[in-house]
């Protein structure tokens, strides 16, 4: 090695100045021949009169370099003459242990040298002892395991990096120069950083294992090149900036200390920082040699050849080295840059060419969504993971950020593992106020942290409604709550789950908590809900979707049947707490005040008993009053609309006649400032709400006909079990599947009306559908026992045998195994006389092509559309064996598998109520008499399809005009309520999140009455237990249920020709506390001359002055009729019966047209209480 002068020159008149460059005066000229002959001793270095340098200015940078080499090599030699000494001392030992062995069998021997042996042990035992104690403290010190460690170790390494700044900033300087140590900051500083690391060099020596390894590792020679020479400079008062470059390979170490300060956790980002740092280290630290030789020279040639470069440049040089370009503009002069440049491009340009390129493979593949969430201050943030794709997505986003609700301040965090594809991505842009996406899993924690999860308002978990497994799907989904639960168990889920036997895993979880806000939207579970509705009320399931779902106003000027639908459509459900001038009211009192005043359509209340337990009551009747503080659950258009049930005041608003005029009053401000113990702006989550939909028994009706006799005489014995343990549902004992199947020749032959036919599609292999679902909500208690549709199962046996354990325990269920798509069993179900078919499939979610995974429900209802029928029923002649066989009780439940109401079709609407007695199928086959002929399409047939991909419900209707690109919601089959797919469902979600008591009143509308305890008690059994019927179980069935009065006939007839809306509403309201809120009409009912077509559809919550037409059917909440039942406990056996053309019986002959202006004048009279004129 060697050390060039860099610069320094000399004046004309022989003065030296500390500010003068060698540069200035070097000659460059090559030639041998030069006039100028400049010694090697003759060169000079910058110096200053007052700095005690040598007066002559001679280079001493050998002094420098000497230093290092004394040190390194008379260190090796310490060390190899050390090992020498201790391995000659080995050897030595050795052979006294020999000689010490042989005379052990010398006792004599052994026992004169006994003493001496141990005082000699004793020494080097005691020495040996303290040696491990030092090299165990300093291995400590050195060591990141311990917090004195790692201070240490990150110290160190940032006084080398320190040094390696004081390297940059001397190398604008000349190499080598005189320097006052007392008046230079910059060598002070370097002075005083070369002392911790010389004692941080003794610390490692003190804990190496191997002194010699020690001495050649790079640190050590890092060390050995530029402590000492900094010493010599304090010595000589002189600086040589030499090799202190070599500080730049302290970053080699840099990823090993951000691991200490766990910074770098993932093997990427590891590997990543390994590949820069020694890129860049070794970048640096040969720049740092080509800036030493530059500009020193080579020693052959006299230091003459040198040329002034700067350390940027020689840094730029390398770069261009390296990466093959070599522009020319910057080169080596000298023979020793030129010679480190031909083996330094060998290693650099292979640097180069396999570190540069896996640098930026690693920056690639970098996740371009895993930064963290930064929460903002007074802005809630919810997180959504699970099911991430476009569509999904795209619908949530749609209907929590709708702008009907109020201002939506909540921020979307979206969490998946699968980076979003270019669509998913201009989603998120479009959103990207209010929407992140991070990439990353809800099961590993880290990520968990990085979306604060633990300061989120809720999360929410998508499910894939589409897959193939929805076991496994759901498996994955209860994963996920068990992960987020785990990090935090406070934290508020709502989750989408596809099987309703799953939910009964989440219970296992320790912190899930329905009372906090915890919720499973089953989507099975309300999908067949929704569907069973459809049975007692078709068009409900459209009507319910569209409530929970955000729909903006269409407004249409002509008048078809889509312009009262979207007026309808563009209704939602909200809650608000009741204002206190409603406070002792009753619950009619104040709904029809809301309807008429505020333009408001309250349908049920949260109230809170004694107890102060609270249970959502729907259309409870006169006998509940307001109460301070109650939560009312509204249909209106927006939000804003239902703030005037919160601020109505008598004294204020009692005149006023436009709603839009009810607003906050001077009395709302006083009591704004003395608010009550329920704060109507806060949401409540009160979990008390959810233990029963239904009234309590202590807020049942003050009515002495509670339990009346009639329905001791329906229950006949109080020991025998009807219902189930709960009182919600009926129940009869589990029977074999082989006791209720029907062959087709039995069903032909027995009369089935008024029935519910389920075509059910898939095999051993298909998901189970969960038909409990849908048998339940059918089998409420609510429902007198003889006002229960019987329901007729067709499809595979191998498949129903799987699904029938959880459906032995329901009354009136039969199955005729065949298929849908077989006219032959259809006719033999009488499909003609049926009141719904429902159509389903359990292998939808097989098929990849989206457009074929409807193709089974598709191909059965058009199959069944193009059906031909003779559907008017003749004279029914049977004996009354044939009614009731000898020795079988037609009360029993489970003595007669099928049952059936035959109708007669209406001549105003084409539609049939059912008004003719009810039959049994005995052991012995009944006799079936003929009808007479007239033919009928199976277009008339009432039935409802699910489908999975919603662009498949242009098939369903050939004659409509829908376009395939129209949404579900607008199509003619989903208006008119015969087609439902679970995409509906996923407006829930929000619905819930805003406020889960929508879910909890939806779950109340459409199950029938199940609640926590109910799936408690499956979750256990899977299956229904039977109940004695007591008091407090038969005062469960005292709740409302969904039915369709019927216009042209009943007490309101006079208001079905021309009448309005309202008037209907305030006297069903008053009259029998009947809550309406829809109208079911027939499409063309508009025009001024109506065709034959009978395809209705929904309107929802009419204004006030809507004009009624004869044909329309009103949706209405019903109240429990307690009577009803006596009609039919009374009923005799015989088909002839003089009560059997009471109430809903008739007698078996065909009802003539004369005869029905009979039954409408017989029907008027009795207005107790509207059973004649209910059609469902």
């Amino acid at each position: 090695l060697m050390a060039g002068v860099g610069g320094a020159g000399r004046n004309g008149n022989g003065s030296h100045g500390s500010s003068c460059r060698m540069s200035n005066n070097i000659n460059f000229n090559k030639n041998p021949d030069s006039s100028v002959s400049i010694s090697k001793m003759d060169l000079i270095i910058p110096f200053s009169p007052d700095v005690p340098c040598d007066n002559n200015g001679q280079r001493m940078w050998w002094a420098f370099l000497a230093s290092s080499m004394v040190t390194f090599f008379g260190g090796l030699f310490i060390i190899l003459l050390w090992r020498t000494l201790k391995y000659l001392w080995t050897v030595c030992c050795h052979c006294k242990i020999k000689n010490k062995a042989q005379k052990v069998n010398n006792p004599m021997n052994s026992q004169a040298d006994g003493p001496t042996k141990n005082d000699k042990e004793e020494a080097p035992a005691s020495e040996v002892g303290w040696m491990t104690s030092v090299k165990d403290w300093a291995g400590v010190m050195i060591s990141a395991q311990t917090l004195t460690g790692r201070v240490l170790v990150v110290l160190v390494f940032a006084l080398s990096i320190g040094a390696l700044g004081i390297y940059f900033i001397d190398s604008s300087d000349p190499i080598e120069s005189c320097q006052n140590f007392y008046k230079d900051f910059t060598l002070q500083i370097d002075m005083a950083f070369n002392v911790f690391f010389l004692l941080y060099f003794g610390l490692r020596f003190i804990a190496a294992n191997d002194k010699l390894w020690f001495w050649l590792e790079v640190n050590s020679v890092v060390d050995f090149f530029t402590v000492p020479p900094v010493f010599v400079s304090v010595y000589l008062n002189r600086s040589w900036l030499g090799l202190r470059f070599l500080r730049a390979l302290r970053l080699i170490q840099f990823s090993e200390i951000l691991q200490f300060l766990n910074i770098l956790k993932t093997s990427n980002s590891i590997k990543l920082v390994n590949l820069c740092s020694i890129f860049i280290s070794t970048w640096l630290t040969a720049a740092g040699f080509i800036h030493l030789v530059e500009n020193s020279g080579d020693p052959w040639e006299n230091f003459q050849n040198s040329q002034p470069l700067s350390y940027w440049e020689c840094v730029y040089l390398l770069m261009v080295t390296m990466s093959t370009v070599g522009y020319g503009d910057v080169y080596a002069r000298t023979t020793l840059g030129r010679l480190f440049m031909v083996f330094f491009i060998l290693g650099g340009l292979a640097m180069f060419a396999s570190y540069v390129p896996e640098i930026i493979e690693l920056i690639g593949n970098r996740k371009k969504y895993g930064g963290s969430y930064s929460a903002v201050n007074g802005r809630k943030h919810i997180v959504v993971c699970g099911h991430i794709t476009l569509e999904s997505v795209s619908n949530f986003l749609k209907d929590f950020l709708h702008k009907d609700r109020d201002d939506v301040n909540v921020e979307i965090v979206f969490l998946h593992n699968i980076s979003p594809n270019l669509e998913l991505e201009a989603l998120f842009k479009r959103h990207f106020t209010q929407v992140e996406f991070y990439q990353g899993s809800v099961l590993n924690p880290h990520d968990l942290a990085r979306v604060k999860i633990e300061s989120a308002d809720a999360c929410l978990i998508l499910a894939n409604k589409y897959c193939a497994d929805p076991d496994a799907e759901d498996a994955s989904n209860i994963m996920r709550v068990i992960s987020i639960k785990n990090y935090h168990p406070k934290i508020r889920i709502i989750t989408q789950m596809l099987q309703y036997h799953n939910k009964a895993h989440l219970l296992n979880i320790p912190s899930w908590n329905w009372k906090e806000g915890d919720d499973a939207i089953c989507l099975a579970e309300l999908k067949a809900g929704f569907i069973a509705q459809s049975c007692l009320a078709q068009g409900l399931s459209t009507m319910l979707a569209n409530l929970f779902s955000m729909r903006s106003y269409i407004k249409i000027e002509e008048d078809t049947w889509q312009k009262y639908y979207l007026e309808g459509v563009a209704n939602e459900m909200y809650t608000e707490y009741l204002s206190s001038a409603f406070v002792g009211l009753s619950f009619p009192t104040v709904c029809e005040l809301c309807y008429v005043k505020l333009k408001l359509l309250l349908i049920a209340i949260e109230y809170k008993s004694e107890q102060r337990e609270s249970s959502i009551l729907i259309n409870p009747g006169n006998h509940v009053k307001m109460q301070e503080g109650t939560l009312g659950f509204f249909i209106a258009s927006d939000a804003k609309e239902v703030k005037r049930a919160f601020f109505y005041c008598k004294a204020c608003h009692d005149d006023i006649t436009d709603p839009k005029r009810i607003k906050k009053c001077g009395c709302k401000r006083i009591e704004d400032e003395h608010p009550s113990t329920l704060s109507p702006k806060k949401k409540q989550r009160n979990g008390g709400m959810r233990n029963s939909p239904n009234c309590s028994p202590k807020m049942m009706r003050h009515d002495p006909l509670l339990i009346p006799g009639n329905e001791q005489i329906e229950n006949m014995d109080a020991n025998v079990k009807r219902y189930d343990s709960t009182g919600m549902f009926h129940w009869c004992p589990s029977k074999e599947i082989e006791k209720v199947i029907l062959t087709r020749s039995e069903a032909s032959m027995t009369v089935l009306s008024g029935h519910v036919v389920v075509c059910i599609f898939g095999d051993v292999t298909s998901a189970l559908v969960g038909l409990r679902n849908l048998v339940m909500p059918l089998r409420a208690s609510n429902f007198h026992y003889h006002e229960l549709k019987p329901i007729v199962f067709v499809g595979s046996l191998d498949y129903l045998r799987r699904e029938w354990e959880t459906l032995h325990n329901f009354p009136k269920v039969s199955i005729l195994p065949g298929t849908p798509l077989s006219r032959a069993d259809l006719r033999a179900v009488n499909i003609n006389l049926c009141d719904m078919c429902v159509i389903l499939s359990a292998n939808q979610n097989n098929i990849d092509d989206a457009s074929l995974q409807d193709k089974e429900c598709i191909l059965a209802t058009l199959n069944i559309k193009s059906m031909q029928f003779d559907d008017s029923i003749g004279v029914l002649q049977a004996n009354s064996q044939g009614f009731t066989p000898p020795g079988m009780d037609r009360s029993s439940p489970d003595n007669s598998p099928v049952h059936g109401l035959v109708r007669q079709a209406s001549i105003t609407t084409g539609s049939n109520i059912p008004i003719i007695t009810e039959l049994a199928k005995p052991g012995k086959l009944l006799p079936l008499v003929s009808f007479s002929q007239e033919k009928n399409s199976g277009t008339n047939i009432q039935m409802i399809t699910e489908l999975v991909n919603d662009s498949n419900v242009q098939f369903l209707d050939q004659d409509d005009d829908d376009d395939p690109d129209t949404e579900l919601y607008l199509t003619q089959p989903f208006a008119c309520g015969t087609a439902f797919a679970i995409s509906v469902l996923d407006s829930l979600m929000s619905a819930t999140y805003f406020n889960d008591n929508i879910l909890t009143l939806i779950r109340t509308l459409v199950t029938g009455g199940a609640t926590p305890e109910l799936e408690a008690l499956l979750a256990e059994e899977n299956a229904l237990r039977g109940g004695y019927s007591t008091p407090q179980t038969l005062a469960n069935r005292d709740r409302c249920r969904v039915a369709q009065l019927a216009l042209y006939d009943g007490p309101f007839a006079d208001l079905g020709d021309g009448g309005c809306y309202g008037d209907l509403f305030c006297k069903a309201l008053k009259t029998y506390n009947m809550l309406c809120f829809g109208i079911y009409r027939l499409r063309d009912a508009h025009l001024s001359t109506p065709g034959q077509c009978t395809k209705r559809y929904v309107i929802t919550n009419p204004p006030y002055e809507f004009e009624l037409v004869p044909t329309d059917l009103i949706f209405c909440l019903m109240q429990f009729d307690h009577n009803a039942g006596q009609s039919r406990a009374s009923l005799s056996h015989s088909s002839h019966s003089s009560h059997s053309s009471s109430k809903k019986s008739s007698s078996v002959h065909s009802i003539p047209a004369t005869n029905r202006q009979n039954r409408s004048s017989k029907a008027r009279e009795r207005q107790n209480f509207p059973s004649a004129f209910v059609y469902r």
